[in-house]
This record gives structure tokens, sequence and C-alpha cells, in this order.
């Protein structure tokens, strides 16, 4: 049992430093202004109205607070290796 909490613990931790890395790309992107910005900001805003949506289905259906936090996780390591591109 505690290596369950450990996990989510430690996921939750990744989570966080994670999205800090893709919300500084996105606004170094975002600063820097043009076409590619806009698109940034709206698909930004898209992704998280989803992904809240498909945390707030999982969770009605039953899913796990870890399983929540997998999915941002996947979500956000998408994001930082796209932005990294660039």
């Amino acid at each position: 049992m505690f290596g369950a909490w450990w996990k989510l613990g430690m996921d939750a931790t990744m989570l966080a430093m994670e999205s800090q890395q893709v919300i500084g790309m996105r606004l170094a992107m975002l600063s820097a202004g043009g076409s590619a910005a806009q698109a940034e900001a709206q698909r930004m805003v898209t992704e998280k109205i989803t992904a809240a949506s498909e945390a707030a289905l999982l969770i009605a259906a039953g899913g796990s607070t870890a399983r929540v936090v997998a999915d941002y996780r996947r979500k956000v390591r998408a994001n930082a290796r796209r932005l990294s591109k660039r």
C-alpha cells in the first residue's frame, strides 16, 4: 500500500516539474508573438478543456487518481517534446 502512495507522490512531483518546463517554453513562444504564438494559445486552451473533461469522466467512471496523474503526465511530456523541437 505504501508503494502505491509513494508512486503517486513521485508522479505528481514529476508532473509539477514537467508542467513548469512546458509553461516556460510556452511563455517564451507567446512572448515572441506572431501566428505561431496565436496557434499555441488556442491549442493550449483547447488542450486544457479537453484534459479536464477527460479527467472528470475518468473519475466519474471510477478511475483512480493515479490514472488521472498518469494521463496528465503523458500529455505534458508530449507537449514538452513538441515545444522543444522549435
